[in-house]
């Protein structure tokens, strides 16, 4: 896309660069689609002399592909693709040693709280959990030792807004690496580079594969060394994705901006029609005017995202009879696709967090939280009310 200046700046927006970016026609059939390169292994015109990919683990042509899209797609110089958004945040993990120190949010993900305690720990890892939106806290638990400030913007599952830029200060005034989570509000709303963060990671699996049909995720840097750094572990640990998964990426990458424009516009109407609900005590959006977080959300975000979770005045019990009655919303974990899922953290995805932990961190047995998908919303009111009726009335 070149030629004029009106087709370059055309280049230059999201939703083009979505279908476009690090992707072209088959040079040998015309393919229009990144062809599946399910390949192994590569001839080789000489011993060592390879025409640039010579086994799938080092390199693919789909995932060159991929990764070269999500580059774009944050305004980074440097794309990788994995197996795992897990496998992802180990690789990131893996540039610590004994030794070293990382400070994170205290309501991360429970995947990631889990490889932080109960894998690194035992390499002599150390870890603090602090609430990131408050900055005299985060300094407090920094010291020599830090190497890495972890941020996940929104928070999973209480939607907490980091602001990106001032961590990334306090993290670079400690000579520490910033990293943020970009899982939930996607590089179509927010773009952690743009702040000063250095690594923004990704579940593919989530918005941008967008249809619960694959397993992936991704490293991003503008940092030369990093992504050596990150190739490196790629290749030699072998976390990859395959190449039908890296396909299937891309064609969520495509419309990944219009499925996010519904996801917001429905996640807002809900969030609002929620907050005015008599057995619901408080629901975390930050779209909401009422979130503590709305006025950074809005300066930092293009949208507000389409994760809502709200407290039930409910037992884990009561909760848990909720989640199972409702039909348009599946309970199912994960998060990201065209259809409404729904789960119960303090049962689900946050249940390797030590009680105590998890509810001083604020996920309380009643905290349910949704996905919305891109189905009508106000069938997806019916469906929360008619769930309410059955569980807690």
């Amino acid at each position: 896309m070149s030629g004029n200046d009106d087709a370059d700046d055309a280049a230059d927006r999201f939703q083009t660069r979505a279908i476009h970016a690090g992707q072209a026609p088959d040079s040998e059939t015309g393919a229009l689609m990144t062809p599946i390169f399910a390949n192994s292994t590569y001839v080789q015109d000489g011993p060592g002399d390879h025409r640039g990919y010579e086994y799938s683990r080092t390199g693919n042509p789909t995932r060159t592909d991929l990764e070269a899209n999500l580059a774009s797609l944050e305004g980074g110089e440097h794309g990788r693709a994995f197996a795992s958004g897990m496998a992802a945040i180990n690789t990131v993990l893996n540039l610590l040693a004994a030794g070293d120190h990382v400070v994170a949010g205290d309501d991360v993900y429970g995947g990631t709280h889990r490889i932080f305690t109960q894998v690194y720990e035992d390499y002599d890892i150390d870890f603090d959990f602090v609430d990131t939106t408050d900055h005299d806290a985060v300094r407090e638990a920094m010291g020599e030792a830090t190497e890495l400030l972890w941020v996940e913007t929104p928070t999973n599952p209480l939607l907490n807004v980091n602001d990106i830029g001032a961590l990334a200060d306090i993290a670079h005034e400690h000579d520490a690496l910033c990293a943020v989570d970009n899982t939930f509000a996607t590089p179509y709303l927010q773009r952690p580079l743009e702040f000063g963060a250095d690594i923004v990671s990704h579940s593919l699996t989530k918005y941008l594969g967008g249809h619960s049909d694959l397993v992936a995720g991704a490293l991003i840097t503008d940092d030369d060394d990093l992504d050596e750094q990150f190739g490196f572990y790629q290749n030699s640990v072998g976390a990859t994705p395959s190449p039908f998964d890296c396909f299937l990426v891309l064609r969520g990458t495509k419309t990944l901006g219009v499925r996010m424009d519904r996801h917001c516009e429905t996640a807002m109407e809900l969030a609002a029609w929620l907050a005015d609900h008599e057995h619901v005590s408080q629901v975390h959006y930050p779209g909401l005017e009422s979130h503590p977080d709305h006025e950074l959300a809005a300066a930092q975000m293009d949208g507000f995202g389409g994760m809502v979770s709200f407290e039930l005045d409910a037992t884990l019990e009561a909760a848990s009879a909720f989640v199972e009655e409702t039909d348009v919303f599946t309970l199912a974990e994960s998060l990201g696709g065209v259809e409404s899922l729904i789960e119960q953290p303090a049962a689900m995805t946050h249940a390797a967090i030590p009680k105590a932990e998890r509810e001083a961190a604020g996920l309380t047995d009643g905290l349910i939280r949704a996905s919305i998908g891109v189905e009508h919303v106000d069938d997806l009111k019916a469906d929360l009310q008619q769930a309410i009726e059955a569980a807690l009335q």
